[in-house]
């Protein structure tokens, strides 16, 4: 059943994820991937659509309405002002790379319209950023995924060592402080 829906929906709900919002979708339909009631493959690319769709839109809003959309948020001034900075000084690698930094997806599209930016530039290096986003943590995530599993089952496998050396430290340091206090009472 709960495989049913994940196949009916999941991949939808990934690009609406990634087209909202971003890592924290990503995130969990790799975690999904790794438990393999999804498809990494296809987890990646439903990232890439839904972040180069959402780019896309605030690009063509930034460009249309840039000003009055800045105007309304006055929070994504200072964003906007920096991503114009680096826009002027490194053009093309900050349209590359910009979605890597978390908290500037949105605005960064949007002052980019807004600056005048070849839409046919920004159509294809956008687009490879976009992958390379989508490619790299979605592997990175399934990578990380796997590896704290490894992880866990070793604690579980372990845990009753893990558990008596822990009791053993709680038990030594209780011992200390009460010969310590027995000391203190001496003198």
């Amino acid at each position: 059943m709960l495989e049913d829906l994940l196949h009916q929906f999941g991949y939808p709900a990934l690009v609406l994820g990634t087209f909202l919002e971003g890592e924290v979708s990503l995130l969990l339909a790799a975690y999904l991937a790794l438990r393999d009631y999804l498809s990494l493959e296809w987890v990646v690319l439903c990232a890439f659509c839904g972040t180069y769709a959402s780019d896309q839109l605030w690009y063509h809003l930034g460009r249309r309405h840039g000003r009055e959309i800045l105007d309304r948020r006055p929070r994504w001034h200072a964003l906007s002002d920096k991503a114009l900075r680096h826009l002027r000084r490194y053009p093309d690698l900050w349209v590359l790379s910009f979605r890597f930094l978390y908290g500037m997806r949105t605005v960064m599209p949007l002052a980019i319209g807004l600056s005048g930016y070849s839409w046919r530039r920004y159509l294809l290096l956008d687009g490879i950023g976009a992958a390379l986003w989508a490619g790299s943590l979605g592997l990175a995530a399934y990578h990380l995924g796997a590896a704290l599993e490894t992880l866990l089952d070793d604690l579980r496998r372990y845990q009753l060592y893990v558990f008596a050396a822990l009791l053993l430290v709680v038990l030594a340091l209780w011992l200390r402080r009460r010969l310590r206090r027995g000391a203190d009472s001496e003198h």
